[in-house]
């Protein structure tokens, strides 16, 4: 009976989802189950004492994101077709999305409108429909440029589409998933063998910038983030970086 249970007999129990290696998350949303049940016991008065009082939830360590190389981003990009019409398209999209480490639902919204080219800034509206401003590289400009030239010019545009940067071939604006076949596409191309998504680049942008000195601060402001606690993952992934570099250049770590 639940108004029997005792914190020795929760404490076996967790440990019985150990042994069957029950994944922290999962017990600790087995945990949160039966720490809610008997607060509603308590609330009703049909116990005096809450046995899951003294019970931890297992702490569920933070997920380091896939990232991309140098090597392997300039590796995506030499493997698009340009003779193809989407060629354009394609390298402007992911230059973009490198350069400006945004979300594919920015990316996708993007607008003419949003560039100030003299200014070196794109206005992005992110989650909540909260905007912000994000440099652009003269590299991005460049092949946007060359993508409205060689292929947008040429295409008829549907009503309502003529502000969207980046197009179908029916002249409307891409969707989410259109953009992850096309990095999948080209991540087969490669032979890049890692699992990667649009946001993939978002985490290389952000990758490269903090490896290369960049300030946190900086770095939440150009991700949009609402907590610097968001983009402290990035320092764990640095220091993983460090000690990969340590493990394949040092000396004594060559030896072994």
């Amino acid at each position: 009976m639940p108004f029997d249970v005792t914190s020795k007999n929760l404490r076996s129990f967790l440990a019985a989802l150990y042994d069957l290696q029950i994944s922290a998350r999962s017990q600790a949303r087995i945990i949160s189950g039966i720490k809610q049940f008997y607060n509603f016991l308590l609330l009703e008065d049909l116990i005096q004492d809450d046995p899951t009082e003294d019970i931890a939830t297992p702490k569920i360590g933070s997920k380091l994101p896939v990232y991309l190389t140098v090597e392997e981003i300039d590796q995506l990009i030499a493997a698009i077709d340009l003779s193809k019409n989407e060629g354009h398209r394609n390298k402007a999209i992911l230059e973009t999305l490198y350069s400006c480490g945004l979300r594919v639902s920015e990316l996708i919204q993007l607008k003419f409108s949003h560039i100030y080219e003299e200014e070196g800034f794109i206005r992005i509206i992110g989650k909540g429909d909260k905007e912000r401003l994000v440099p652009y590289s003269s590299s991005v400009q460049h092949e946007i440029n060359l993508y409205v030239h060689h292929v947008r010019n040429h295409q008829k545009i549907q009503s309502g589409s003529e502000d969207y940067i980046f197009l179908n071939r029916r002249g409307r604006p891409l969707t989410r998933v259109m953009i992850f076949t096309i990095i999948k596409q080209l991540a087969q191309a490669s032979g890049i063998s890692k699992n990667i998504s649009p946001h993939t680049f978002r985490h290389s942008f952000a990758t490269h910038l903090v490896e290369g000195g960049a300030n946190l601060r900086a770095v939440q402001e150009m991700l949009g983030h609402e907590s610097i606690t968001t983009t402290e993952i990035y320092t764990h992934l640095d220091a993983a970086y460090i000690r990969d570099a340590i493990q394949s250049y040092h000396p004594r770590n060559k030896c072994r």
